[in-house]
């Protein structure tokens, strides 16, 4: 009798045993596979002959010349994050010299700043601006400018118009003017008045915005497209104070107007 109740405590036991190990078995199996997985998916991203679209990859920086992905505008921002990678980055797409730091002020500099000429095929009057600018600029003329412009005119964009960069003023607003610091006063911005082409035709925004033309067609899909590289786009579309030029930011909070 005495046996037997020690015999069935045994086996109750070694019941509870088991049961108590398969979590543990069940546990190291999930961390082999999450290894495998990880490991895989590292050889997928890091092996020279990987399938994986280097567009596509997380782990190769940004080409300009790459097709444009959801990864694109995570690329972008650590292609600006240093003044290094985004000189890399631009490469021959930009025709830039760069220059030591301007400090005027605590509110009024420009770091990281270049003198710029060219993004692509098209070029602009010199300028002095923030790598970040002529790398966002470098993009928006790759990806939208260029191919909008075959599209609807069957020409290049030869040059890109501007009104400025670097400005040490005071934010405008349509109330008037503030004690906020324009993002200009960084050259963290640069306001875009026309377009050029290898055709003749000259675009102008204060002239060709409104309507159903090709011509403003265009400035309405460059606005789209500037929307896509740039932090804040404003447009005409905006306000008043912005009927004759495109404000392209490289930061701010996503504003497409």
């Amino acid at each position: 009798m005495r046996h037997s109740i020690r015999q069935a405590k045994a086996q109750q036991v070694a019941k509870e045993t088991k049961k108590r190990g398969r979590p543990l078995l069940q546990g190291a199996a999930a961390l082999l596979f999450l290894g495998m997985l990880g490991f895989g998916s590292y050889q997928l991203l890091m092996h020279p002959a990987t399938p994986l679209p280097r567009e596509w990859n997380p782990v190769q920086p940004l080409r300009i010349t790459d097709p444009v992905t959801p990864l694109t505008q995570w690329k972008l921002a650590r292609a600006t994050a240093t003044p290094e990678s985004c000189i890399a980055t631009l490469g021959d797409h930009g025709a830039v010299t760069t220059m030591d730091d301007l400090e005027i002020t605590a509110q009024c500099h420009i770091r990281n700043r270049v003198t710029l000429s060219g993004v692509g095929q098209s070029r602009l009057a010199e300028i002095e601006t923030r790598c970040p600018i002529a790398l966002r600029l470098a993009m928006w003329e790759q990806h939208s400018l260029q191919p909008v412009a075959q599209e609807l005119f069957g020409a290049n964009v030869s040059e890109i118009t501007h009104i400025g960069s670097y400005n040490c003023r005071a934010m405008r607003t349509g109330r008037g003017d503030t004690t906020r610091m324009s993002t200009h006063a960084t050259a963290d911005a640069i306001d875009i008045s026309g377009f050029q082409f290898s055709d003749g035709r000259n675009l102008r925004l204060i002239d060709d915005w409104g309507g159903e033309s090709d011509e403003a067609k265009f400035l309405r899909a460059a606005r789209d497209g500037a929307c896509r590289f740039f932090k804040l786009t404003l447009s005409p579309d905006y306000n008043a104070l912005h009927a004759d030029h495109f404000h392209l930011q490289s930061r701010g909070w996503g504003l497409c107007r």
